[in-house]
């Protein structure tokens, strides 16, 4: 079983712990981790949802739940592992913005790396697919609802902070 810290609306830890899978009361919240993978050259790296998956089949970043007494930049380590087989130091990951929405607090970060796609390793049942999109394909996607729609939101809050960080 996986367990989840509980946090109140503050994002404050209550000291309890949530089962998850299992329904959240009324006043917890969970504590979410995504990550964009950047080259810096104006190309993010995206992952197709597995066909088990809620949204599935659809185009997202990687990131997923912090788990028990981890920190938001170690859960996003892990997870970009897990999902992909890229490994990066907790402290790599530059935190982008945070949120709130229906029973989780956000946060966002971003990673800058050019990385082969032969490189990464797709974890069954998680990821189908991965590619480098550029942000003119990231909008295709989005019109043509091949991106998550939880994903495709995220990503209209924070391109311009993205495009911050492009290298000349």
């Amino acid at each position: 079983m996986e367990y989840n810290d509980v946090y109140d609306k503050d994002r404050k830890l209550t000291g309890r712990t949530h089962v998850r899978g299992t329904r959240w009361k009324r006043g917890e919240y969970g504590l979410v981790a995504c990550v964009w993978v950047y080259d810096g050259k104006g190309k993010l790296l995206l992952t197709k949802r597995a066909k088990e998956k809620s949204f599935p089949g659809t185009w997202e970043n990687s990131g997923g739940a912090v788990q028990a007494g981890e920190t938001s930049r170690q859960a996003i380590a892990r997870e970009l592992f897990e999902e992909t087989g890229i490994q990066a130091d907790a402290e790599e990951f530059e935190l982008l913005d945070t949120g709130c929405d229906g029973s989780f607090h956000y946060d966002y970060y971003c990673l800058q790396r050019n990385i082969p796609l032969s490189d990464v390793v797709l974890l069954p049942g998680e990821t189908d697919d991965v590619q480098w999109a550029t942000f003119d394909q990231v909008h295709k996607l989005i019109a043509e609802k091949k991106m998550c729609k939880v994903i495709a939101r995220q990503f209209k809050k924070q391109e311009a902070m993205l495009l911050d960080r492009q290298k000349v």
